[in-house]
Parts: C-alpha cells; sequence; structure tokens
C-alpha cells in the first residue's frame, strides 16, 4: 500500500505510514492505546510478540518494544515473562475519586507543583 507521504505497513492491529512525520514508535502506541480507550482491546486480550509484530509492520524489534515499553509506563499493559504482552483496561473511576483527583490537582498546581511531583506526593501517601 501506498501513501502519499511513503509507504504503509499494516497488521491487524496497528498501521504504520513509515514517510509521516511521526515516529513510527509513536505511531505503534497511539493506536494501542486508542484501540484500548475505546474498548476494542479488552483486559486481557494478548498483543502480538514485540518480533511478531515488528515482522508484520517491517519495523525493527526495538521500534515496538519502545511502543510497548510506553504502553506499559501508561498502565495500559502488561508484560510478563512467559504470559507476553497482555491488555489491562483502566478501572472505572467512581465520581468521588475523580472529584478527589481534580481536587488534588488545582491544590498542587496551586503550590506549584509538577504533575510528577503530585504522583510522587500521591505515592508516598499510599500504603504500602
Amino acid at each position: 500500500m501506498a501513501s502519499k507521504t511513503g509507504t504503509s505497513t499494516a497488521s491487524g492491529l496497528v498501521a504504520i505510514d513509515a514517510g509521516g512525520r511521526i515516529p513510527p514508535f509513536e505511531q505503534v502506541r497511539s493506536q494501542i492505546a486508542a484501540q484500548i480507550s475505546a474498548g476494542y482491546l479488552v483486559d486481557g486480550q494478548r498483543l502480538p510478540s514485540v518480533r511478531a509484530l515488528a515482522d508484520q509492520l517491517r519495523l525493527a524489534p526495538g521500534t515496538v518494544a519502545k511502543a510497548y515499553t510506553l504502553l506499559e509506563e501508561s498502565g495500559l499493559v502488561h508484560t510478563a515473562r512467559g504470559a507476553g504482552t497482555r491488555v489491562v483496561r483502566p478501572a472505572d473511576v467512581p465520581d468521588e475519586v475523580a472529584d478527589a483527583v481534580r481536587a488534588l490537582v488545582v491544590a498542587a498546581r496551586a503550590s506549584g507543583l509538577s504533575a510528577d511531583q503530585t504522583a510522587a506526593a500521591l505515592r508516598d501517601a499510599w500504603p504500602a
């Protein structure tokens, strides 16, 4: 398949525009994240291995591995040796928790804290 900007490759999961402005790892990450958010990929669903998806998309395995790492850091997937990479659907957040989080964000910004500093404070307050 060809596009105006270059060659495109696709798997059943992701389509890559090799000549596009968005780096391939970000194309993989954003498309998988969007499918998880939309519910097309369900909790516990196994994603293709890094090597298999890289082969399908004609990308270097490191490119797909970077996308998977970013997805894991954002809590959308979990990788376990022998079990592969699986989707983790975010839990529905109760209204009272969402309200408390918004209040925390307002207070943190008013105090000059960054998102990372605020997240660190929340982790420190969370009982082990």
